[in-house]
């Protein structure tokens, strides 16, 4: 044995044994076909061609060193030899070589499997054996303690058919589990040795055309033979019920390997049961050991027939049943007949009958369900199960034990697909209705009681031992089918009877109430087949039930022994454990999307996130999918007749560590399907099912086999169109699987020329298919190769018959499994190919597919998440790619502004700042190739590579022109800003001079400090006042009184000059503008004749006259919202902070107003504007800008104005004038005046690079400002939920980029002020601190190379200034005045600025505050108009119908402009026409509605779905019909029903009545929505 075991590498795997987990997994090796291998690898290649039926199993050639074995035997020489001398001596060359063999007895190898096998393993392989018709092991003793064991367990998923005649020539069929069967049994044994085959002779009793027992002349049989000698093997012959049948029942056949006489215990087991007993002997000696057993089986009353292989007579009957037959000389086939006739004949005389079960009650044999304590409890647990049905009518007992999922689960499908198919006519009201409904259902599933039998199996189905909760699955599957199937075999044969009853009829055009009869009670049956069917799915989905009705009412089940959400975990173990999970509820047609998305969570948190490759199988009802599965993979899905798949089943195969690496993922996920074309049951064609179904798994799947079952063309053609529409559909929603066509039961597949027409007329077919189905797709397509990637060549596969030869003692067809061998090799080379899929994608894609099913029109209901998770998680990116690009800029920006100013550069151009950016610009290349080439969803996202490569590059050339234009604009400014700052460094310059002169008199007195200051102050107030009457006063500015006078002049006598501050309520982004307009004449009467049936209006104010629709009120909108846009760029170009105000600004604002609204009023629109329109428009503008004017002026003052700027350096210049008083060196005093100089410049830069830096930091640690502009919208929404201010959310409806801006500058504030400590002064603190080494550097760099170059104080002045100009604002002009000739000790220069600048420094430090933060900045440079700059350069497109803002961040992008959730249409004041009732519908199911009409002018009425031909508003958006929602805009319409119905004017009443359902969203409910679906 341990030889045996080591010689296959086995030994390790008998202590530890081989599990079906380690054969089943997906190998190198599986995936060719092997005739011969090496020894290493004779296990996995019997094992592999077992797994797939092949019966080839047992004749697998070893490969040996046959060419030196040849080489050793060859006479080179070449002279004629001498053929005794050659032959003989080749001869016992031979024999000595077998002796000394490696041959291994390939059912050694079996049998070696067999003992190193774990129970499942064992039962696994004992029913492939059983399939292959190889005869099965009954008894086996141990090798090593010759313990007798009876493998019973192994027989249990044995299940066989035959058919018999009855006394009245009937035919019976018979489908039983093997181990119940009650057959005779005819046991063969031999004593002594023979020199015929027992094992051949019984073969041609049974099947002479397969070796079902094996015997010494097989291929693979040698000698030495370890295993089996004791080894008790039985096969059953089963009839056909036809005139050939070689036995007229159903017979047992037991096979006694080796000598009888050294087996006791076996031959005594086999004699007591058999009802013959058939002995081989040589011949007859009363001197032989065994003489005495030969005697009692003799003297046994059971038939005896005696074969004696030395002898040549014919059959004999010695006494009454005691036959002999001689062998000798004797071809088999006489043998067997003769041997069949006999038993044939001792048969029919005896009642002695064979149960597999009764060899347990043998004693001294070890019971493999007895030994295994969890088979055992198992078992056990099973049986207590079954209990619970005893009596129970089959019928009724999934009522009973299962109510979740039978008539209120029913009914909840049928109401869900109704909500998703609205009818016509149906109300806002009517859906809400059913949406109640479907509640209350799951109300009423959760309010069911959990059955005992339930609480049983969740009990025992969580038990702690793996193995246990395995044995425990598989008895009760076993238990179940045994306790169905008579009650099953009874209704299917009422119904096959009266399916021929019916077709019968129909063939004799029989139009009678007799037909209508019979086919009312074959529908009757078909439901009673139903509620008969009963299994472990069934119970997996009423597990599934009870957690989707936990789960909807989140709450647990009184009676749940468990917590519910711990049931999915069960189900994902199951699957683990290689049992199939069902995908769709085929009694119920749906997917129930909450359970099963549960149970791939627990997949997901047991396995990790694994890669799939999904594979499914679609084809007619019976056509062999699963049967082909099954070979394929070693699967167990269902296969027999009357129990065929029905919805969809899912189970995992494991792919091997070598194989991950090659193949790209983890599992195979295989998918079965119910046939298509199935009776319905009530007895109709299934087309629409069979679309959905075939639509669902052609979707779900990488790649989809394509079952076709034999040459019928008018089958084909009805699977072909369903599959055609089926890729159709995946083809318009960018879905890209795959098929393989494979046409199974073709009687030669050999034939080439054949195979190319067989191709040929598929191709055709499906060319055919294609234009049908693309009409009925209303999609442009003519040929298959248009829909999908189709290689005729390589994506067809041609099958043998399965069978080889006539059912029921057929083995299946070894070409049949080369078939599935070179089908698998093409699978696997499609799945190299392939996108992988991880489990996360499978859960969104199975409930993406679901959803879009449930709608009537799949192509525009069908919504991608796993798209939307990748396309948002990619916007994001792009948010933080872009920002990159403009933080860069932003620095580049500041550092030339700083040259502009400091007059080191006189022109910017577009090539310049390109190179500037080029590092940033790779850098943002880098990140997005690295995201696009190595993000899990890389092969989603590669579908937008393009297309974000186009939109960063626009971003990029944008952020370049636009700061091309601002450092432009600052560059035209110069010359007037030069005179500005020219005046105000002549001033301070002369101060420093005339303080000069000041202290040279004062030189005396230097030490008495009372009359240095009381000089200074008389000289200082002196010389200001001077300067004050010199210098034009910068005076306070009111841009509204300017305003208004300018209209004034423009309006004299129409105007009011009373200068109030307007309320928010009064302007212009809150009036009702029909109040401003006059309708032109020539569409007033259209406007009278329109008829409507719903539609929506503005509110009129003065008569029909002024009546605007809702299209003319957005266009009015935009305009304003595009003015102020405008204006605010306008004011930004303007530069007031640097250049001061001036009334000329407000005149070019007016003006671009006026121009604005005249070109408006003159283009296609019904109205023109009253003057108040521009006024108030004007008005309400420049109130708006007021804060920035002002704020920005203010700046300008404090700089330029010498009262003010003065008067802040007062104590500097004093501190100077000081300094000459007591004989400071030049050098001390110029570089004092450098430092104070620098005070204002250095301030500047800190407060500038700060902003930068915190608005980076926002974009970082700001959670509103953190991700893309959806995720900023969130927060709006949030906060506006919050402040539940009415006016703020019209205000961000109508008015969203303003809203977006108001935000953004609040969050900054809040962010600054709560942060300021901990944030913002550090920042402002290192700044300065680096700026303060900046200038270190730049001083005593300017030191040494004045040194070296011997230069005066102008040449370090200019190489300080330069080192520093990319800094600071600071150049040589600011000294211009200050004289520094005398400066000559520039260490000494080096030294006070070193000196004096902490000094500066820490004044400036000490001026740092939350106030003064923001207010010190230039506008443009607020951190919140960077991320202004940054969130808002996006599209602003509002959805015409419900105001939902476009969520593309490319202005003026091309293609459709969408949304991810719509609002409440009434929200834009839609109504009912001849109503005053607000409309209470979503966009996307308006659009779904057939009745549903909008009026985008009053001459025409448009259905909400043809919405795209209402005109270019309409068409350029894409509005997908379906129940998506964010309970969020529920809540706002009920918390603000009031304030909305007098803001419209109308009511939330009538077809508009705000459904009840509404009003149980909270607050929080909304919040929580908005953090779930955006």
């Amino acid at each position: 044995m341990c030889l045996i075991l080591d010689r296959l590498h086995l030994e390790v795997k008998h202590r530890n044994k081989l599990r079906t987990t380690d054969v089943l997994q997906l190998t190198a090796h599986s995936l060719h076909s092997h005739e011969s291998c090496d020894k290493e690898e004779l296990i996995e290649t019997f094992i592999q061609k077992l797994l797939m039926m092949n019966y080839r199993a047992r004749y697998i050639n070893v490969k040996a060193n046959q060419q030196q074995h040849a080489q050793q035997r060859h006479n080179e020489s070449e002279d004629q030899g001498d053929v005794f001398e050659d032959i003989l001596k080749d001869m016992s060359l031979s024999n000595k070589g077998t002796v000394q063999s490696d041959l291994i007895h390939s059912m050694d190898i079996q049998m070696a499997v067999f003992h190193c096998a774990d129970g499942f393993l064992k039962q696994l392989m004992v029913t492939k054996l059983s399939q292959c018709q190889y005869a099965l092991p009954l008894l086996v003793p141990d090798p090593v303690t010759q313990q007798i064991e009876f493998p019973l367990w192994t027989f249990r998923q044995i299940n066989k058919s035959w058919k018999m005649r009855n006394t009245n020539d009937e035919i019976i069929s018979q489908t039983q589990p093997i181990y119940k069967a009650e057959t005779p049994m005819v046991s063969f044994f031999r004593f002594g040795s023979v020199s015929s085959s027992k094992s051949q002779l019984m073969n041609s009793l049974i099947n002479e055309k397969h070796n079902t027992f094996f015997h010494r002349n097989c291929p693979g049989s040698s000698r030495t033979r370890v295993l089996m000698d004791g080894v008790v093997e039985i096969a059953w012959y089963y009839p056909s019920g036809t005139n050939d049948d070689k036995f007229t029942d159903c017979v047992a056949f037991c096979n006694l390997h080796g000598d009888a006489g050294d087996h006791e215990k076996q031959l005594q087991i086999l004699t007591e049961m058999a009802s013959v007993n058939v002995v081989l002997l040589p011949r007859l000696d009363r001197n032989d050991k065994h003489a005495a057993k030969i005697q009692n089986l003799y003297s046994n009353r059971k038939p005896l027939i005696c074969l004696f292989t030395e002898d040549e007579s014919a059959v004999t009957e010695i006494r009454k049943e005691k036959f002999k037959i001689g062998l000798k000389n004797r071809s088999y086939a006489d043998v067997s007949e003769e041997l069949r006739r006999v038993i044939n004949d001792c048969l029919s005389e005896s009642s002695s009958t064979f149960r597999l079960e009764d060899v347990s009650k043998h004693s001294d044999i070890r019971v493999d369900e007895e030994d295994d304590d969890d088979c055992r409890r198992g078992r056990e647990a099973a049986q207590q199960m079954m209990s619970l049905l005893e009596k129970k009518d089959l019928r009724e007992i999934k009522n009973s034990f299962l109510p979740h999922q039978g008539k209120l689960w029913h009914q909840w499908c049928q109401m869900n697909k109704e909500l998703h198919r609205p009818r016509a006519d149906e109300t806002e009201l009517e859906i809400i209705k059913k949406q109640s409904e479907i509640k209350k259902i799951r109300q009423q599933q959760h309010d069911s009681d959990i059955s005992k039998f339930m609480k049983v199996f969740i009990n025992e189905i969580q038990s702690d031992t793996a193995n246990k909760k395995i044995y425990f699955l598989k008895w009760f599957e076993i238990l179940m089918d045994e306790y169905i199937s008579a009650d099953l075999s009874a209704i299917h044969n009422k119904y096959d009877q009266k399916w021929s009853l019916l077709e019968s009829l129909k063939e004799n055009y029989d139009k009678s109430e007799q037909l209508i009869t019979e086919q009312t009670e074959l529908e009757r049956i078909s439901e009673e087949l139903q509620a008969a069917a009963f299994s472990l799915q069934h119970i997996m989905r009423e597990i599934g039930q009870i957690y989707e009705s936990c789960s909807s009412v989140n709450k647990n089940k009184k009676d749940l022994q468990v917590h519910f959400s711990s049931l999915p975990s069960l189900a994902a173990e199951m699957m683990i454990s290689g049992f199939p999970l069902e995908l769709m509820d085929g009694d119920a047609a749906h997917v129930p999307v909450i359970w099963i998305s549960a149970v791939l969570d627990q997949l997901i948190q047991k396995l990790g996130d694994q890669r799939l490759f999904v594979l499914s199988a679609l084809g007619l009802q019976s056509s062999g999918k699963s049967t082909m599965l099954n070979a394929m993979f070693g699967l167990q899905f269902a296969v027999s007749a009357g129990r065929c798949t029905r919805g969809a089943f899912m189970q995992l195969v494991k792919v091997s560590d070598e194989m991950k690496t090659q193949m790209n993922f983890d599992y195979i996920l295989v998918v079965d399907t119910e046939g298509l074309n199935a009776l319905e049951l009530a007895g109709r064609s299934t087309r629409h099912h069979d679309n959905e179904l075939a639509t669902f798994v052609v979707g779900l799947a990488n790649l989809t086999l394509i079952n076709i079952f034999g040459e019928n063309p008018a089958e084909m053609q009805d699977i072909l169109q369903i599959v055609v529409q089926a890729f159709m559909r995946m083809k318009q929603v960018k879905l890209n699987p795959s098929c393989v066509f494979v046409h199974q039961n073709v009687s030669d597949v050999t034939a080439v020329e054949q195979l190319k027409e067989g191709r040929r007329r598929l191709q055709e077919k499906l060319d055919e298919m294609t234009k049908i189905a693309a009409k009925e797709e209303v999609y442009d397509a003519e040929y298959f190769s248009d829909v999908i990637a189709f290689d005729a060549r390589n994506d067809v596969k041609y099958f043998a018959h399965l069978w080889e030869g006539n059912l029921p003692m057929a083995p299946p067809n070894p070409k049949y499994c080369e078939n599935i061998q070179e089908l698998k090799k093409t699978i696997m080379s499609h799945a190299r190919k392939s996108d992988k899929m991880m489990l996360t994608d499978l859960k969104s894609c199975i409930k993406d597919l679901w959803e879009a099913l449930l709608n009537e029109r799949f192509i525009f209901s069908f919504r991608n998440s796993l798209e939307i998770s990748a396309y948002r998680k990619l916007e994001t990116k792009y948010s933080k790619w872009s920002w990159s690009l403009r933080s860069a800029m932003m620095e580049i920006e500041n550092k030339l502004h700083n040259k502009i100013e400091n007059e080191t550069i006189h022109e910017v151009e577009e090539a310049y700042l390109q190179r500037e950016l080029k590092t940033t610009s790779e850098e943002v290349k880098k990140l997005m190739s690295e995201f696009f080439d190595k993000d899990r969803d890389k092969d989603i996202l590669i579908h937008w590579k393009t297309s974000f490569e186009i939109k960063i590059q626009y971003v990029q050339e944008n952020i370049v022109r636009e700061t091309k234009r601002k450092l432009n604009e600052i560059l035209q400014q110069l010359d007037l800003k030069k005179k500005i700052d020219a005046q105000r460094t002549l001033h301070e310059n002369t101060l420093y001079e005339k303080s000069k002169e000041l202290a040279l008199k004062l030189k005396d007195e230097a030490n008495d400090e009372e009359t240095l200051k009381k000089e200074f102050d008389l000289y200082w107030e002196q010389y200001v006042k001077k300067i004050i009457t010199d210098t034009p006063e910068i005076k306070h500015i009111d841009i509204l009184m300017d305003l208004k006078r300018l209209l004034g002049d423009i309006h004299q006598g129409h105007f009011s000059l009373d200068h109030r501050k307007e309320s928010s309520e009064d302007n212009i982004f809150n009036v009702k503008f029909s109040e401003y307009v006059i309708i032109k004449r020539s569409t007033k009467k259209r406007i009278r004749d329109a008829v409507m049936d719903l539609g929506q209006t503005a509110n009129t104010s003065f008569g029909h006259a002024q009546t605007l629709s809702p299209e003319d009120k957005d266009k009015i909108r935009s305009l304003v919202t595009d003015v102020a846009q405008k204006i605010d760029s306008m004011i930004q170009s303007f530069n007031i902070s640097k250049m001061g105000y001036n009334i000329s600004y407000i005149q070019q604002i007016t003006d671009y107003i006026k121009k604005r609204v005249t070109e408006h009023q003159e283009g296609s629109v019904k109205y023109v504007f009253k003057n108040e329109f521009f006024m108030k428009l004007t008005l309400s503008i420049c109130e708006r800008a007021n804060k920035i004017i002002t704020d920005q002026h203010r700046l300008f003052r404090e700089a330029n104005d010498p009262v003010l700027y003065l008067e802040r350096k007062r104590e500097e210049y004093y501190s100077i004038f000081q300094k000459y008083c007591h004989g400071a060196a030049s050098a001390a005093i110029f570089g004092a005046i450098i430092c104070q100089k620098l005070k204002e410049p250095i301030e500047q830069s800190v407060y500038k690079k700060t902003a930068i830096d915190l608005a980076g930091e926002m974009r970082t640690n700001c959670e509103s400002l953190n991700g893309n502009r959806s995720n900023l919208e969130k927060h709006i929404l949030k906060t506006l939920a919050e402040e539940e201010d009415f006016d703020k959310y019209m205000d961000y409806i109508n008015y969203p980029r303003d809203h977006f801006k108001s935000f953004i500058r609040d969050e900054v504030s809040r962010y600054t002020t709560d942060n300021f400590s901990v944030s913002v002064l550090p920042k402002m603190k290192e700044n300065i601190k680096l700026l303060q080494k900046k200038i270190m550097k730049a001083a005593h760099e300017s030191t040494e190379h004045v040194q070296v170059n011997r230069g005066d104080a102008g040449l370090w002045l200019k190489s300080f200034t330069q080192q520093l100009s990319d800094e600071l604002i600071f150049s040589e002009k600011d000294l211009s005045g200050v004289k520094h000739d005398d400066v000559d000790d520039f260490n000494l220069l080096e030294d006070v600025i070193r000196q004096e600048l902490p000094s500066i420094m820490s004044d400036i430090s000490s001026s740092f505050s939350t106030n003064t933060f923001l207010l010190k900045l230039d506008h443009k440079f607020r951190p919140d108009e960077l991320l202004i700059d940054h969130f808002c350069q996006c599209c602003w497109v509002q959805c015409p119908f419900c105001k939902a803002i476009c969520t593309n961040t490319i202005e003026n992008h091309s293609g459709d402009h969408s949304v991810s959730f719509h609002r409440v249409i009434g929200l834009n004041g839609i109504y009912y026409f001849n109503t005053e009732n607000l409309c209470t519908q979503m966009c996307t199911s308006a659009v779904a509605s057939s009745t549903l009409y909008f009026f985008p002018d009053e001459s025409r009425k448009v259905l909400y779905r043809e919405y795209r031909t209402a005109g270019e508003e309409y068409a350029k958006w894409s509005i997908t019909p379906d129940l998506s929602e964010l309970p969020y805009w529920k809540w706002f319409v009920c918390r603000f029903q009031k304030h909305l119905e007098k803001h419209y004017s109308k009511k939330f009443a009538g077809q508009g009545k705000i459904p009840d359902e509404w009003r149980n969203y909270s607050k929080q409910g909304a919040l929580e929505s908005l953090d779930k679906y955006i």
